[in-house]
């Protein structure tokens, strides 16, 4: 094979669940061959071995696109003191002792250092699926990708196939949203509070006994070598940068989204907004409260933000609508 020539060598789905949107993405890896007579050292200067890289041409995404942002807490990297004011006011913790304990804590049972860093030699791409009522009846057959169905919290695959396909690689969740795992499946937990770092390692452990404003599983059943954390200074970064500080905080669907974008290289979105009525309803369930909205996000701002990624031509968008 010559130099340069790109092969499918992997294929592999994240599938991410959250909170008020859904998310799963759908996740695939060709690596380009190089051959060593062949090299030279300007060969590939690209970040990644697809026609076109996210990061590239576009003046209005490259604001706002902060790569030095680790997407997920690692041991590697301690949480910055500006991270930790605006976490402090999020979750209502005030103690920054605590904080760094816990989370030296938390890296003595799940991965230091989880593997997302981009490469030049490798095309990434990504379906990322809400689990907005847009997803039902969707034209695009996201199994094609080699994908992950959406489940966000507790989103749903069983009956709804069709929509959001077979298989859940990763799956993104908070405590109050908890569920069970298969061994092969990814947790994704978005801390919105320091309990819910406390949560992950007791739950995998000696049990939660903790309260919260909604009962809460004591154990999980998950492979603890898939656990990630999301990164409190991404949380961050994605409310500042991206949404301009609109909304309390993120939604997690669209922390998922910004998330995509820093991991892969190619990215669909599926599965996001509300309906062509305004409503904003899940696939899996009949819509009773027409009033519904977005309660602390920016949803409609986060909506604008996707539009213009899909106007740019960052991201591929399907409405459903």
């Amino acid at each position: 094979m010559k130099a340069g020539e790109a092969r499918r060598a992997l294929c592999h789905a994240v599938f991410i669940l959250l909170l008020c949107v859904g998310v799963f993405v759908v996740l695939r890896e060709r690596v380009a061959e190089v051959s060593l007579e062949n090299f030279s050292p300007f060969h590939n200067t690209s970040p990644c071995a697809c026609g076109k890289c996210l990061s590239e041409d576009d003046v209005w995404f490259t604001q706002r696109f902060n790569k030095s942002v680790e997407p997920f807490l690692s041991a590697k990297h301690s949480l910055s003191e500006a991270a930790f004011r605006w976490w402090k006011v999020t979750s209502l913790t005030f103690s920054p002792y605590v904080i760094h304990a816990t989370v030296d804590n938390l890296f003595k049972t799940f991965p230091a250092t989880p593997d997302v860093e981009a490469s030049s030699d490798r095309c990434r791409t990504c379906a990322v699926v809400g689990n907005s009522g847009n997803l039902n009846g969707s034209p695009t057959p996201l199994d094609t990708h080699c994908k992950f169905p959406p489940l966000m919290n507790t989103g749903r695959t069983k009956g709804y196939e069709a929509d959001v396909g077979k298989r859940t690689t990763h799956h993104v969740m908070y405590p109050e949203s908890a569920v069970d795992l298969d061994n092969t499946t990814h947790l994704v937990l978005v801390p919105f509070k320091i309990q819910d770092l406390e949560w992950l390692i007791k739950a995998f452990t000696t049990g939660f006994s903790g309260a919260s404003y909604m009962p809460v599983k004591s154990h999980i059943k998950a492979n603890k070598d898939l656990v990630m954390v999301v990164n409190p200074a991404f949380m961050r970064y994605v409310h500042d940068t991206w949404l301009e500080k609109k909304g309390r905080y993120p939604s997690t669907g669209f922390m998922a989204l910004v998330l995509a974008l820093h991991i892969c290289d190619e990215v669909s979105v599926f599965g996001y907004g509300a309906d062509k009525d305004g409503n904003w309803s899940h696939y899996f369930e009949i819509l009773k409260n027409k009033h519904l909205r977005t309660g602390p996000h920016a949803g409609t701002h986060e909506y604008d933000v996707i539009q213009q990624l899909h106007k740019n031509q960052i991201i591929h968008f399907f409405k459903g609508w």
